[in-house]
């Protein structure tokens, strides 16, 4: 498979829940570029808590039509780039979001060996927010 193939499929079985699948595109000391506090994660087993979180955590629990679109893809090499909107529902609020967001792997000999991710979680955040409050005319 090519690089291209190997993201398609990757997002394909996440959004289908299948993340057993999923994991078996990743090499086992796959890094996960996170940056931030928790720095990367190396390896399946981190790969795998960051799925499940995600998946079984409360973030989803609380969401409908969780999606993934790819707008663009981009490959060279060992490389894949896709630029996508991420969007779903809230159950608790009824309100939806859709962010556009970026992420990148290389893979080698059809594995997943690094992967980078970028999010725009501040306009998430805002779309998920109650409306600010009208000032009251007094």
């Amino acid at each position: 498979m090519t690089p291209a193939e190997v993201h398609a499929r990757l997002i394909e079985l996440w959004t289908a829940g299948r993340l057993d699948d999923g994991l078996s595109y990743l090499d086992p000391d796959v890094v996960d570029h996170r940056g931030g506090a928790g720095g990367d994660h190396h390896g399946i087993d981190a790969w795998r808590a960051k799925w499940e979180a995600m998946a079984g955590g409360a973030f989803f629990a609380d969401f409908r039509d969780v999606a993934v679109r790819v707008e663009r893809n981009v490959a060279d090499g060992e490389f894949s780039v896709n630029r996508y909107t991420s969007s779903g529902t809230q159950l608790s609020t009824g309100r939806s979001y859709a962010v556009t967001s970026m992420d990148m792997i290389r893979v080698r000999d059809g594995l997943v060996v690094e992967h980078w991710a970028l999010m725009d979680v501040t306009a998430r955040a805002a779309q998920l927010s109650p409306p600010a409050a009208e000032p009251s005319g007094t």
